[in-house]
């Protein structure tokens, strides 16, 4: 039976009291209101609650259309559903437009009515459970409980952030992209006396050198065409907090120059501007190069290097801690059964081994995208088999883990065997389409199968 509190609104006493009737009987807890003021009002006390909003047009002290901003602003993530005597497509589609979930026609059958009610409110639950989750993974990101896993290497690196985490020194975080180095800076952030100050995060490769010069520094008004106004830079956004520059190594050199200043006197000038802005922020940085040796050949300050550097931490590639790859499977799975409102998903034994066995080069974040696609394709209720990785994945766990030796008496037979399989794998078990590939006849590849227990 459903269950949910429903808002009511409509001016008609005998209707409002019929539909209300119809609604507690179907499980609802009902609230009623004759007009929009009482409404709003109710809505307003009971925000928490109420799921869906089903309000007549026509109230004596307003439009139901023109309600609807009012309702969502009380109740952003409740339903609307208006109700008229006499429908126009017009006015459904002008209800639809404003954020209407449906749009009914008074004296429709009862069934309508509470089929468009369930779907309402049942969008509504799952909305909230989205937002409840992304409010604990918001929270949990600033803590070191949202790096998963406890491999010797992320172990090595969290012991390190931890300690360094209480202090205001400036942190270099090394380490390939995708392995979760924002993480580590927001884990950072969220164990410093800084916690409750703002975290901005910054990606330098993804501005160009003047776009990126305005948006860490600001400027001031008139400084140059098309700055109309003063703009307060994301350095200053920072003050008092933390400030985390991604890609750092991709930072222009005449930039490098302004941010050593910041570091050094903890003052910049914004552009157009000649009196310097005190700020109090730390510094976090993130890179995929060596710094050192993009130091060493002139491509990155030295002396901002050795600021930067006074306390690294090296996050490790998922290559290096695949052990970890069943916590992190688990974690994204009740993650993204959470946002595309489904079961989490379940792997076969093959499909989990073959995650491990994959040297995974874009890390973390393309594990994550690999089980967002297989949580899309996978239908629902079946678990995910190794059919259902990607290629490239399916071939890691074809491959066995140890190299044949010179002196091996089986080498070749060995890497004729692996070279058959990926063949056949990537002809999707198109045995004559694999024997084409491989320019052999059919026959000899079905004794080939045969021998080596390919089929």
């Amino acid at each position: 039976m459903p269950t949910g509190t429903i808002l009511l609104i409509d001016d008609e006493t005998q209707l409002r009291t019929v539909v209300g009737r119809l609604l507690e009987l179907e499980g609802y807890t009902v609230l009623q209101a004759p007009d929009a003021r009482r409404g709003l009002q109710t809505l307003h006390d009971h925000a928490d609650e109420v799921l869906l909003v089903l309000s007549d047009v026509k109230l004596p002290d307003g439009h139901g259309v023109e309600l609807l901003p009012r309702f969502k602003a009380q109740a952003p993530l409740a339903e609307v559903v208006l109700m008229t005597a006499y429908g126009t497509v017009a006015d459904g589609v002008r209800a639809m437009k404003a954020g209407a979930f449906d749009y009914l026609t008074k004296g429709d059958s009862d069934d309508q009515l509470l089929v468009v009610a369930e779907r309402a409110v049942e969008k509504a639950r799952l909305q909230r459970r989205v937002a409840d989750l992304e409010r604990q993974v918001a929270g949990a990101q600033s803590t070191f409980d949202a790096i998963i896993g406890h491999a010797p290497a992320l172990e090595a690196a969290k012991h390190l952030a931890r300690q360094v985490a209480p202090t205001d020194a400036t942190v270099l975080l090394g380490g390939p992209t995708g392995a979760g180095k924002e993480l580590f800076a927001q884990a950072i952030h969220g164990a410093s006396g800084r916690r409750n100050k703002a975290f901005v995060a910054v990606n330098c490769s993804a501005f160009s050198r003047e776009l990126l010069e305005s948006e860490l520094f600001g400027y001031k008004k008139g400084a140059f065409t098309g700055a109309q106004a003063d703009k307060k830079g994301l350095i200053e956004e920072a003050n008092g907090g933390t400030l985390f520059l991604d890609e750092i190594g991709e930072l222009e050199l005449g930039l490098q120059a302004k941010l050593l200043r910041v570091l050094e006197t903890q003052e910049f000038l914004k552009i157009g501007d000649t009196k310097p802005t005190r700020v109090n922020v730390r510094l976090v940085a993130a890179t995929n190069r060596n710094l050192k040796q993009e130091a060493d050949a002139g491509r990155f300050r030295p002396d901002l290097y050795y600021r930067l550097s006074v306390f690294e931490v090296q996050v490790p590639p998922l290559s290096a801690r695949r052990a970890d790859v069943p916590a992190l499977v688990a974690f994204y799975a009740r993650q993204l059964a959470a946002k595309l409102t489904r079961q989490p998903l379940v792997l076969t034994a093959e499909a989990l081994r073959a995650l491990q066995a994959y040297a995974w080069p874009g890390n973390v974040r393309e594990l994550r995208n690999v089980l967002e696609r297989a949580a899309i394709l996978t239908p629902a209720g079946q678990p995910l088999a190794l059919d259902g990785l990607p290629l490239e994945v399916q071939l890691a766990a074809a491959t066995p883990a140890g190299p044949a030796t010179a002196d091996d008496e089986r080498s070749l037979r060995r890497v004729e065997e692996q070279h058959i399989r990926r063949i056949l794998l990537e002809a999707g078990g198109n045995k004559t389409e694999a024997a084409r590939v491989l320019g052999i006849g059919l026959t000899t590849l079905y004794r080939k199968v045969q021998e080596y227990g390919l089929g």
